[in-house]
């Protein structure tokens, strides 16, 4: 058990790198100690959030380099999804705890072997799905399996949001290199799906197109094929159904996340970032509504940390918890791979336009 300062080491140190280090410059009992990134200017980034302590971190250029080193007890991946297969091998073979991003990897074969490893790994593996510890998403969750709604029946999560940001050689405009939208931003909320709904999806139809963004962009004679909207239904086992509707050209929404649940006695909304909570309980046609509304704190240090409504920050506190042995390990490898499961479902309903069954993916 680690009782002491927890040293992290990052792969990736791009956008979402340098927010682990925001967040874990205000994580007590962390300290970062190694980076590794194969582009200079990444890991310029990464020594600027640092600030003064990036004098003592060693950079490397390789995960393995970074394995091999013997500086680290916990490292966080954030390199691009179709290298993490990659930069896991030599993370799981030095026996680290391990806390990698979104998606889990971006084929179904790879994520198998992820979870795998993970289980015969002396050191922990966390998916890193932030979204869950959005304060005012785990208030909803809390209260829908708390019974406020009655018996959930019906699931519904909208993102309206902006455009994929630029990336190092914009390797995300290309499907071969995120999984596809379905997978590479979509992951996050089958995952809420799955943890919500406490079953598992057998079918699943999405319907969705890249019709605004990207369709003048050029790379090398090749043009983006990601996934800019999209409708997508989830049937689960214990017959809930669940629905995502995604737009990455609503950069004006006023919420960027709606979440509801229909329960057989209540309805409960969720809009991020405003942080209300909405319950409305049947009143019977013609009788008087009797809509509540609350609103769910988030501290100012976690929202001052990074962009995801300071979820990464609760991330973390949970990650370490289970580092040092107090706390266990909430999202899976096996979590992991479900939610891409689940996105590549929907990718392969979108480009064939039908119905696609769990089972023809092994699940």
């Amino acid at each position: 058990m680690l009782t002491e300062v927890v040293r992290y080491g990052l792969v990736g140190t791009g956008m979402m790198g340098v927010e682990h280090i925001q967040n874990l410059a205000v994580t007590s009992g962390a300290v970062v100690t190694a980076l590794a990134d194969p582009t200079e200017n990444s890991l310029g980034w990464a020594k600027n959030a640092l600030g003064a302590t990036a004098e003592g971190v060693q950079a490397f250029s390789s995960a393995a380099e970074l394995a091999a080193s013997g500086l680290c007890d916990a490292v966080i991946v954030a390199s691009p999804n179709y290298t993490h297969r990659s930069v896991l091998e030599p993370l799981f073979d030095a026996g680290l705890h391990i806390l990698c991003e979104k998606p889990l990897a971006t084929k179904i074969e790879d994520a198998r072997w992820i979870v795998e490893r993970a289980a015969q790994s002396s050191g922990i593996f966390w998916t890193a799905m932030e979204y869950r510890y959005m304060p005012p998403a785990a208030e909803f969750i809390a209260q829908v399996h708390g019974g406020r709604i009655g018996n959930l029946r019906m699931l519904s999560i909208r993102e309206h949001r902006f455009p994929f940001l630029p990336k190092v050689g914009d390797w995300n405009r290309f499907a071969e290199n995120t999984g596809g939208t379905m997978v590479e931003k979509c992951c996050h909320f089958f995952d809420l799906m799955r943890l919500i709904v406490q079953s598992e999806p057998v079918r699943v139809y999405c319907s969705g197109a890249m019709d605004v963004n990207h369709i003048d962009e050029n790379y090398g004679g090749r043009t983006p094929d990601i996934i800019d909207n999209s409708y997508t239904t989830v049937d689960f086992a214990n017959g809930v159904r669940a629905m995502l509707d995604l737009s990455m050209f609503a950069d004006g929404a006023e919420n960027q996340e709606e979440i509801t649940a229909v329960g057989d006695k209540a309805r409960l909304d969720c809009l991020i970032p405003e942080g209300s909570l909405v319950f409305s309980p049947r009143t019977g046609f013609m009788q008087p509504k009797a809509v509540e509304r609350s609103h769910v704190a988030v501290d100012e240090t976690a929202l001052k940390a990074g962009s995801h409504h300071g979820s990464t920050y609760y991330e973390h506190q949970k990650f370490l918890a289970a580092v040092r042995g107090e706390g266990k390990v909430e999202v899976t490898a096996e979590d992991g791979l479900r939610a891409v499961a689940i996105g590549m479902a929907a990718e392969i309903s979108a480009r064939e336009k039908r119905v696609v069954e769990m089972s023809e993916l092994g699940f």
